[in-house]
């Protein structure tokens, strides 16, 4: 099952409004993507902290084998 970028967008926006958001398909599958993601929410955060941020506003599109999102390459960093 695949997601469309539009989706993983907007469950990013939902937990950071103000960010600044690119979604790359990069196998053309619907299932590989690359997210570049620029939160004033990151600020205090490092890297590790920011990007399970990511994750958990992704809400499960990435769990297990079944998940709809199988590979998301991020890029994260805190708004200037």
């Amino acid at each position: 099952m695949a997601i469309e970028a539009a989706k993983i967008e907007a469950l990013i926006r939902e937990a950071f409004p103000t960010a600044e958001i690119r979604i790359d398909d990069l196998a053309g599958d619907g299932k590989h993507y690359a997210a570049t993601v620029i939160a004033e929410e990151f600020k205090g955060m490092n890297r590790v902290k920011q990007h399970q941020a990511v994750y958990r506003a992704l809400k499960g599109k990435m769990d297990g084998p079944a998940g709809e999102l199988h590979a998301l390459a991020l890029t994260t960093k805190a708004a200037e």
